[in-house]
């Protein structure tokens, strides 16, 4: 009689244990996410690829035409001022001097004989022995053999400097950036044989599109960092904005000169162009934080106190590739959620890396 009570309380406990495992709440799921602080943006920095170049270079080239025996430096060398580049086939040259040269020892002997002459009928007309006419005529003679002395003259100095066109030399110090003969090659007057170019002053020169050429004008300062080391920076000027814009893409070419570069800035290095400009204060934040539902906009606001969530509404101002603008609805200080935006729900507990990220 006393085993069914017993039965039956067991089967009690045993509904009521049930009962109570399943009213328990499963524990909460506190999702990391990640996430930014809300800075509004004042100064946009502006990156611009170009190169060094040189201030000044000049394309060296004979003034006489003639055949190249000589090139005495390659791209790359260093030349001073004076020192012999290139030279021609002095030949014929040399044998236009020898022929001024004998050309005026024959003008001066006529020059002699004509003013012997004069002299001798100088003295005869003293003495009443020759006419008036003759006299004239020596003396028309001395003259006119003075000026074939300074026409031979003129001739020789014209030769000797012809003979100097046949080497070719720098009118200052510089390095060696192209070369356009080779020897053997015969030259016409004016066709560049060496290009060379000043290793001081250097200049960045870079290619800005139009819409932000507005702003800029001669001496504002660019920071300029060495892209194959960017450790090494420095500041250049702008000294000069071309007066139109490439066609196909729109940019203006502009040439900053460079304030007391570092070696490592060599001509042809690679650099870009920094500027820094003051812009009004905007809120940008990358697109994988905005939450887009039923035609309304929204991010996810972590409130620090309690972290979680909640959703609020904002008006977008702009969209540019991979970021956004806000007009409205965000402040500064507020941490907004950047990523899985689309997996989150109000009032979720979210926890926020050391880092912020």
């Amino acid at each position: 009689m006393n085993r069914l009570p017993l039965a039956a309380a067991l089967l009690i406990t045993a509904s009521l244990a049930a009962c109570s495992r399943s009213e328990e709440k499963p524990p909460e799921i506190i999702r990391p996410v990640l996430s930014m602080v809300v800075e509004p943006k004042t100064v946009e920095t502006f990156g611009f690829a170009g190169s060094v170049e040189p201030q000044f270079s000049a394309d060296l080239a004979f003034r006489l035409l003639g055949r190249v025996v000589s090139r005495d430096v390659k791209v790359g060398d260093i030349v001073t001022k004076g020192t012999t580049i290139a030279a021609l086939d002095p030949t014929a040259l040399e044998l236009a001097v020898q022929a001024s040269k004998a050309d005026l020892s024959n003008a001066q002997a006529q020059f002699a004989n004509a003013a012997a002459s004069e002299e001798r009928q100088r003295a005869l007309l003293a003495s009443a022995n020759t006419p008036q006419s003759v006299f004239d005529a020596a003396q028309q003679a001395r003259q006119a053999a003075a000026a074939g002395v300074e026409r031979a003259n003129a001739a020789l100095a014209k030769s000797q400097e012809q003979l100097g066109y046949a080497r070719l030399f720098s009118d200052f110090d510089g390095v060696v950036t192209a070369v356009g003969a080779e020897v053997g090659q015969t030259v016409s007057p004016g066709q560049t044989v060496v290009t060379v170019a000043r290793t001081d002053p250097r200049e960045a020169v870079v290619d800005i599109p139009d819409q932000l050429i507005g702003d800029l004008s001669v001496g504002t300062l660019f920071q300029i960092i060495l892209q194959s080391l960017p450790t090494i920076t420095t500041e250049a000027k702008l000294r000069e904005i071309a007066p139109q814009s490439e066609g196909s893409t729109r940019t203006r070419r502009v040439r900053l000169t460079l304030t007391d570069p570092p070696t490592a800035f060599r001509l042809g290095s690679t650099i870009t162009a920094t500027r820094m400009t003051k812009v009004a204060p905007t809120i940008e934040l990358p697109m994988s934080a905005l939450l887009e539902k039923n035609g309304s906009e929204k991010v996810w606001i972590v409130d620090p106190q309690s972290s979680s969530v909640s959703a609020r509404d904002i008006k977008v101002g702009s969209r540019n590739g991979g970021t956004f603008t806000v007009a409205s609805g965000l402040e500064a200080g507020m941490r907004v959620v950047t990523a899985g935006v689309h997996s989150l729900i109000e009032g979720q507990k979210v926890k926020v890396p050391e880092d912020g990220v």
